[in-house]
Order: C-alpha cells, then sequence, then structure tokens
C-alpha cells in the first residue's frame, strides 16, 4: 500500500477522471464533433454553401473562446464541479435545440451555445481532471491522459449512430439525428450528476497566480495553429468521403476509426506525456497529426482513409493531453485553470478562424481537397513552432 494513495480525498481516482471525462464526451465529441456528420444532409436539406456550413463551427469555435476567456472566473466563483456540470448541461441544451428548427440564426445561437459549455466543462474539467491526476504521482500522465479520451467516446458513439439514422430515415433527417444525440447526452449526464466530484476548494481558492505569455508565445502560436489546423480536418473529411462516394457504413467507420484511436492514446503517448521537455512532446505528437491530416491527399482507397482516421486520431487526443502536461510541469497548482485556460483562448482563436476560412477556399476553388492541404499545412506549421519552446525556469514535476 502506498500512503499518498491513502491519504487521497479520491478513492477511485481513474474511475473519478472517467466520469469528469464525460463532459468532454457530451461537449466535444458530441456537441462539436458531431456536426460533421449531418452537415451533408443539413447543406442539402437547407441549400448551405460551404462558407455557411463552415461557420457553424465557426460560431461553436467563438463560444469556445469566449466560454474558455471566462472560464477561471467561473471557477473561482462556483469551483470546479459546478463550471463542469453546469457547462455540460448548457451543451445537452444546445443539442435540443439543434433538433428543433432548420432556422440559420437559431442553429447558430445553439451552436454558440455549445461553444461555450463545452469550453466551460473543459478547462474546469481539466484543471479537475489534473487534481485528480496528483493524487496519485506515479500514475498522474497516464490518469490525466484518460480525461482526454473522453472526445474520443462522444466521437465514437456519434459514428455508430448518424449515419445510420440518416440513412433509415433518408435526406432531410438530420433533426432525427440531433434528437437521438440530445437523449444520449442525458443519459451520460447522469453518472457526471451522482459523481462525488464536488470541490470548491484547493485550486479555486489558492491565491491568484499570473500566467505570463512573453515565456510560452512560440507554444501558444503553435497551438493555435492546431486548432486551425485540426478544424478543416474534422469539419469536412465526412463531406470527403460521401463525396468520393462513401456511404453511411463508410462515413460511420471512418468516425469511428477516430474515435476508437483515442482509447490506445494513453498507451501509445504516455512515456512520451511524461517528459518535461518543453514543446518537444507537443511538436512529435503533432507532427504524426500532420501527416494522418496529409494521408488523404494521396487517394480515396479504403486502406488509405482508415490510415488517416487512425493516425490523425491517435495524435489528435493526444495534443491536447501534452499541453495539460506542460502546464502541469511549467506552473503551480493554483495556475493550472488559468494557465489551461490561456492555452485554451490560442487553441480558440485557431478554431474560430478555422472553418470559415476553408470554406470560403474550398467554394472558391470547388474541391474540399483545399482545405485538407490548408489542414495539413497549418499543422505541420504548428509541430515546427511548439519545438521551439523550452522549458520554464521553474518546474513543478513530481
Amino acid at each position: 500500500m502506498k500512503a499518498p494513495e491513502r491519504s487521497s480525498p479520491y478513492v477511485h481516482p481513474a474511475r473519478l477522471i472517467l466520469i469528469v471525462s464525460l463532459a468532454p464526451t457530451i461537449g466535444l465529441g458530441i456537441g462539436r464533433f458531431a456536426y460533421s456528420l449531418v452537415l451533408p444532409d443539413m447543406r442539402d436539406a437547407l441549400g448551405w454553401s460551404y462558407s455557411a456550413a463552415g461557420f457553424m463551427n465557426t460560431i461553436n469555435a467563438a463560444g469556445y473562446l469566449v466560454g474558455a476567456l471566462m472560464a477561471s472566473r467561473l471557477v473561482k466563483r462556483f469551483g470546479l464541479s459546478a463550471a463542469v456540470r453546469g457547462g455540460t448541461l448548457a451543451c445537452i441544451v444546445s443539442l435540443a435545440l439543434c433538433a428543433t428548427s432548420g432556422n440559420f440564426i437559431v442553429l447558430s445561437f445553439a451552436r454558440l451555445l455549445a461553444g461555450l459549455g463545452a469550453a466551460a466543462g473543459f478547462v474546469a474539467g481539466g484543471a479537475l481532471a489534473a487534481r485528480i491526476a496528483q493524487s496519485q504521482p506515479s500514475r498522474a500522465n497516464f490518469l490525466l491522459s484518460l480525461f482526454y479520451a473522453g472526445p474520443g467516446l462522444g466521437i465514437l458513439s456519434s459514428g455508430l449512430i448518424a449515419p445510420f439514422v440518416l440513412q433509415a430515415f433518408g435526406p432531410g433527417s438530420w433533426w432525427i439525428v440531433w434528437w437521438t444525440l440530445t437523449l444520449l447526452s442525458i443519459l451520460m449526464m447522469i453518472p457526471l450528476l451522482l459523481a462525488p466530484i464536488g470541490t470548491g476548494a484547493g485550486i479555486a481558492d489558492a491565491a491568484p497566480t499570473k500566467f505570463a505569455i512573453g515565456p510560452v508565445l512560440i507554444y501558444l502560436v503553435g497551438y493555435f495553429l492546431f486548432g486551425a489546423g485540426y478544424i478543416a480536418y474534422m469539419t469536412f473529411m465526412i463531406a470527403y468521403i460521401r463525396d468520393a462516394g462513401g456511404g453511411a457504413a463508410a462515413q460511420s467507420a471512418f468516425w469511428c476509426l477516430i474515435g476508437l484511436s483515442a482509447f490506445v492514446t494513453p498507451w501509445v503517448w504516455s512515456r512520451l506525456l511524461a517528459r518535461n521537455s518543453g514543446g518537444v512532446s507537443t511538436a512529435i505528437i503533432l507532427g504524426v497529426n500532420a501527416a494522418g491530416a496529409a494521408l488523404p491527399l494521396l487517394g480515396h482507397s479504403t486502406a488509405l482513409l482508415a490510415t488517416s482516421a487512425m493516425v490523425f486520431g491517435v495524435a489528435f487526443f493526444a495534443v491536447v493531453g501534452s499541453t495539460t502536461a506542460f502546464v502541469r510541469f511549467n506552473y503551480p497548482p493554483a495556475a493550472w485553470p488559468t494557465g489551461i485556460a490561456a492555452l485554451t483562448i490560442s487553441f480558440g482563436i485557431g478554431q474560430t478562424l478555422g472553418p470559415i476560412a476553408v470554406g470560403a477556399v474550398t467554394d472558391a476553388m470547388g474541391s474540399l481537397s483545399y482545405a485538407l492541404n490548408v489542414s495539413a499545412a497549418m499543422l505541420a506549421v504548428g509541430a515546427i513552432a511548439a519545438a521551439f519552446q523550452r522549458r520554464l525556469r521553474t518546474s513543478y514535476s513530481s
């Protein structure tokens, strides 16, 4: 028996972190990314251009950015658990709104609300997961990576549902998908409401600690480029597969492979994430992410698309984990919510600009291949930028 584990208030840290991970499962895996699965049907049924379709993820990202800016204040005022639960409930409300109207303004508001809620849940959930993980220092990086598998569960579950609902009910059935995902999210919310994750002390009540941007500016640039680059791939890849002749089974398989990749992420990257190596860990993972995004440019074969989904997915979920590890290594616990929020803001600006910009390029050039070119290029440049980040002078690694 290890004394740190006995004295910890978190008796089952892995289980608690998995429950907390239901916040990004709902807010990101379903609330944000499931939109890509219904985008082609919504675009056809509602007569949208690619720019209009991209705008729905842009306004979602804008909400996410605002939510990230507000997250630290929400945590200080209400505590970590309340921010996690409240943000996730807002995401469920947004899913229901998406199911009730085809009005562009109503849908825009719903996507905005989803972004706000997802950011609050993610920033607070990431800080809470880091706090729980610290109760077992020898396993902290592995435990923390469990939180970032949450969006993968949402992607997997929506990938198993949306394409086949659309196939069963035919064109114009996008709203049925949203209702189905709303009900699924309500079920997932129950453990999050019942679990003993309540904590308003510690981080929320600690003395405020400043987060200086200058020492990590190049790292923030790299994370900005990740935000802009990944969202183009995640927004338009299902449309790309459908345009290439892929039916419901192909779309589901591709999306599920991305989601399944999240579950092997902790084992693939745990040693790399355990290294306090500045931005090098993030750079390596981002480089793999860029390679996955570039693979569809080589062809439309099933094997190539499957490989792209797996390579992209296994790196995609680890990038965010690597940034949280960076904050945990280089800042005291009191600064974790602020540090995670600062990185999330940089990421949020990137993913706000990405979808509508890439959608406009696609409208102008007439091919989704250009979206993938831009996506892969931004991810590659982001990897280069992150590689220049050095460890900060003060280290807080265990």
